[in-house]
């Protein structure tokens, strides 16, 4: 699959706690038949993530959790995949790191990689997607534009908690679909 230009952050990160920043990041490229430019990349992503490159020695284990997410986002980025898929980016995170790790996946995505994010976090995701998808017990109940879905007060009020009725607004969706 990552041959194929696929590659995954993977929900609870899934570093190797043990070895350093810089050895997690290599992780990534085991992959890669380029091997003169894993150096390179390396550089991109500590271009990416500022804060990891004083960190390259120290071992993953002993980084914060936002630390952590960029260290797995970096290692997937090691790949050089054409899609990314981040499953619960924002989990456990403090709200600037999630903004911060968004922003960075919409760079991303403006450089060329198709980015995937499995979120629950509703409102971040149709704030930093183009299309979303809302599932309930693995099953697609509502699809669009996130513009349109973000506009939509009953996706605010089940999805983004913007007050009212979540059941009411929940049996609404469900009709809208005709499930």
């Amino acid at each position: 699959i990552v041959r194929s230009g696929v590659a995954q952050v993977p929900e609870g990160r899934m570093l190797f706690p043990h070895l350093t920043v810089e050895e997690n990041l290599r992780c990534g490229a085991a992959s890669r038949k380029d091997a003169s430019g894993i150096n390179d990349t390396i550089s991109e992503v500590f271009d990416l993530f500022p804060l990891l490159a004083p960190l390259r020695q120290r071992q993953a284990g002993l980084l914060s959790g936002g630390e952590q997410q960029m260290v797995a986002v970096g290692r997937a980025l090691m790949a050089k995949p054409s899609l990314l898929i981040c499953d619960e980016l924002s989990l456990g995170l403090a709200p600037l790191i999630v903004r911060d790790l968004f922003l960075l996946l919409d760079r991303i995505n403006k450089e060329g990689v198709a980015v995937l994010a499995i979120e629950q976090n509703a409102r971040i995701a149709l704030q930093h997607s183009h299309y979303a998808y809302a599932l309930e017990v693995g099953e697609v109940v509502l699809e669009g534009p996130s513009a349109e879905l973000r506009e939509n007060q009953e996706v605010q009020d089940l999805y983004m908690g913007g007050g009212g009725d979540s059941r009411e607004a929940y049996a609404a969706i469900r009709r809208e679909v005709g499930r």
